[in-house]
């Protein structure tokens, strides 16, 4: 049975849902706003907050897991210049803001940034 098990599959087999994960997780932090579709959007949230929870750590150790999924680039701006914003806040660090539909395929496009 899947209780409990309630990820979006975006029409994509695991590995390339990862991937996509991955992917759009390095393009948030490298430019700290990005607008895809609302699904990815809600899908991306959880993944990146977790991500900037372990940077916020500072630790070594923390800082190679974070590296390990968004790698080297990434990891070094999430650890040094966007976790330490977050300091002192407990969670929430993303924001989604609904864009509308875009018109080519009727698509909910919307925009996720930092806080």
């Amino acid at each position: 049975m899947r209780h409990g098990n309630q990820n979006r599959k975006l029409s994509r087999k695991a590995g390339p849902r990862r991937a996509l994960l991955k992917t759009l997780a390095v393009s948030l932090v490298m430019k700290e706003k990005i607008k895809t579709t609302e699904a990815k959007a809600k899908e991306l949230r959880p993944f990146v907050e977790k991500l900037v929870t372990e940077a916020r750590k500072g630790t070594l150790a923390s800082q190679r897991i974070v590296t390990g999924v968004v790698g080297q680039t990434a990891g070094k701006k999430l650890v040094t210049v966007i976790a330490p914003k977050y300091k002192d806040r407990k969670g929430g660090y993303t924001r989604i803001t609904k864009m509308g539909i875009r018109k080519l395929d009727a698509s909910p496009v919307s925009q996720i940034e930092f806080v």
